[in-house]
């Protein structure tokens, strides 16, 4: 009886792990739906972002839906700046690894993206001002 019972904490954790990956491949699939025709798209821990018909759009995943978080114009882009996401107004070092943001100015507004990886940001701001010199 008491080897039966020792079973039973394994056999909650498989049902976990199980339900986890299925959230998270449903996660995926609602992206790769979301993000269909973006020239430009990323899925991380911070959210999602697409890049469509000149206009970057960001969203949060919440109770098993994108959940718009904010949007700009591509050709109203000035400045893009890597920023720290914890610590206010902090600029983001060549070294500096992890979560940050990137701050996008112009048209008299700036919006903060977020992202979970410091690298792909960086390609991003190539990317985004590339797009953006494109549009003019």
């Amino acid at each position: 009886m008491s080897h039966g019972l020792l079973w039973v904490p394994l056999l909650l954790v498989f049902v976990l792990l199980a339900a986890l990956g299925w959230l998270e491949r449903r996660r995926q699939q609602l992206f790769g739906a979301w993000a269909e025709g973006a020239e430009l798209a990323k899925l991380d821990g911070c959210g999602a972002a697409r890049l469509r018909d000149g206009v970057l759009s960001w969203s949060t995943f919440q109770a098993g839906q994108f959940q718009p978080q904010g949007e700009f114009v591509i050709k109203q882009l000035e400045l893009v700046e890597l920023l720290s996401l914890g610590s206010g107004e902090a600029p983001l070092t060549e070294e500096s690894q992890g979560a940050c943001r990137l701050r996008l100015v112009g048209g008299g507004e700036q919006k903060d993206l977020p992202f979970s990886d410091s690298q792909r940001a960086r390609r991003w701001i190539e990317e985004l001002m590339s797009r953006s010199r494109c549009e003019l």
